[in-house]
């Protein structure tokens, strides 16, 4: 397969005079993708909490539960085969599902999901504190998770939450690793972590085979999958960070599909009858994090006026068209409360008003960390164009995205751009993420006043009344938070017409491999 990448970008000129797809000659049992994975920073699922990684996450193990398909919020039985929940509502009891095994060969029990949960929680990675909300800490969650035997788990909560919520939590954060083989890799009381950041010990349709940072990602079929084995033998991903040469991959055939095409490319093909473009809606939003350390974007007014130097209606018709709907505001179109309003277009004039009222006058100089995705040089050239007409210096820093995320996470930024996604589909997901934590403490933006009010939204049990909660937070964050948030993502995915049963989900834990045929 090492000519997949061999394609040179000087053939990209053949396409403008009009290619079709010849046949392809990728092998009939491996679904080849060109993709931009190069955010992924650990393959643990306790430490996952990107884009890529997740994916791969939800094609190598079990969760307790997941997000259904064919019900947009709500969930359903994965690892686990049913639940109860106690009378005074705070435990949550677990059935496991019988006849589940690892790729190890062991048995999946309730003593794997025990030490599973555990593990997120001890180790206190990224997604730690989506469990941490419950009151489940370093300090209590060996108390609060309990084995009852070997088929049947327990999980006590430190209060009375609506079901849904929990469950919810728990379809990003109960993914399953195998106890024993893990354990057989512990170094230091490390819990396994060093060998499971770049090995896998899952239950899930596939198994990893091989993982090179920014280059590949290839998967096998896990054949002793509980739910059937996967019909494609095995999955591999390049990272292919130009779409212009992704698409030239796939109209060669060297690729099944491709990935990460903006509209230019999409339009190039779409007059390619091999081609099927498949789309969908995600909870992901693409948003500029600035962070208000820099003592230029502590300035309410200049947060402001940058919000009116992003050209969102040129970029929608443009580089966005197809692959994002303008959008402004933190809870995605589809989830409850959800603001759909645009109130922000280019305004130059507003904007020069707004850095005069906050004494810079010729504006200022600031960075911005960028991916080296397309999509992202195309947002970031455009709007170092705008910015530049108001006297704001944009200075883009360009990196895989593996290392703007690091720097972003440790708060070392002064403008971060990229994507966000829900972590489960309820409003709480966001409206924690913006207004409390992990973006609000990365961009230096925790205030006590929004944290009440974002706490007070996700308890409130009349549905009317906390979508109206989220709308008011949502116009509030519009007027002073640190986000400058532009367009919802329609993730797209080009595949030649012998490929079927890719799925993309409304999430981007939910893109799906194991039904993939190639006829």
């Amino acid at each position: 397969m090492n000519m997949i990448l061999k394609a040179g970008v000087a053939g990209i000129a053949l396409l403008a005079a009009g290619s079709f797809t010849a046949a392809a000659d990728t092998p009939k049992d491996t679904l080849v993708m060109a993709w931009v994975f190069d955010d992924i920073i650990s393959l643990d699922p306790a430490e996952i909490y990107e884009f890529s990684s997740s994916e791969y996450m939800a094609n190598t193990y079990d969760r307790l539960v997941v997000q259904d398909l064919d019900n947009a919020g709500a969930v359903k039985m994965q690892a686990a085969e049913s639940y109860s929940v106690s009378d005074d509502g705070k435990t949550f009891t677990f059935k496991m599902r019988p006849g589940i095994k690892f790729s190890s060969g062991n048995e999946l029990t309730a003593e794997d999901a025990e030490f599973s949960i555990e593990r997120y929680v001890l180790m206190d990675k990224s997604p730690a504190f989506i469990m941490n909300q419950f009151g489940l800490t370093k300090e209590t969650v060996k108390d609060m998770v309990r084995v009852v035997d070997a088929s049947t788990l327990e999980v006590e909560l430190d209060n009375v939450y609506a079901p849904s919520f929990f469950l919810n939590c728990l379809s990003f954060t109960s993914a399953i690793v195998d106890k024993k083989e893990v354990l057989s890799h512990e170094v230091d009381g490390d819990m396994g972590y060093d060998w499971l950041r770049t090995n896998s010990a899952g239950s899930g349709p596939f198994v990893l085979k091989g993982w090179k940072p920014n280059e590949s990602l290839i998967l096998e079929a896990n054949e002793g999958y509980w739910g059937g084995a996967p019909k494609i033998k095995r999955v591999l991903a390049r990272n292919v960070t130009e779409s212009a040469t992704q698409q030239l991959l796939l109209q060669k055939g060297d690729v099944d599909m491709a990935r990460n095409l903006t509209n230019d490319q999409l339009a190039a093909i779409a007059s390619d009858s091999n081609i099927t473009i498949a789309a969908t809606p995600k909870a992901t939003l693409w948003y500029m994090g600035l962070n208000t350390k820099n003592p230029n974007l502590a300035k309410p007014e200049v947060r402001q006026a940058m919000k009116y130097l992003v050209d969102y209606d040129g970029l929608a018709n443009t580089s966005f068209k197809g692959i994002g709907i303008k959008h402004q505001s933190f809870l995605p179109q589809g989830q409850l409360g959800a603001d759909t309003a645009t109130p922000f277009k280019l305004d130059v004039a507003k904007a020069k008003e707004l850095l005069a009222a906050a004494g810079l006058p010729d504006g200022f100089n600031v960075t911005m960390d960028t991916t080296n995705k397309t999509e992202t040089r195309l947002l970031s050239a455009s709007i170092q164009n705008t910015m530049a007409q108001a006297g704001v210096n944009l200075i883009i820093k360009l990196a895989d995205n593996k290392t703007t995320l690091t720097k972003y996470r440790a708060s070392e930024h002064d403008i971060y751009i990229g994507q966000w996604g829900s972590d489960y589909q309820d409003p709480h997901s966001n409206a924690e993420g913006y207004l409390i934590a992990p973006l609000a403490k990365r961009n230096q933006w925790q205030l006590p006043e929004n944290e009440a009010a974002v706490l007070a939204a996700r308890d409130e049990k009349d549905g009317a009344k906390r979508a109206q909660m989220y709308m008011d937070l949502q116009k509030k964050a519009m007027e002073d938070s640190p986000y400058i948030i532009m367009f919802q993502q329609v993730e797209t995915a080009a595949i030649l017409n012998n490929v079927k049963g890719f799925v993309i989900g409304p999430t981007f834990d939910l893109n799906l491999y194991a039904n993939v045929v190639k006829e």
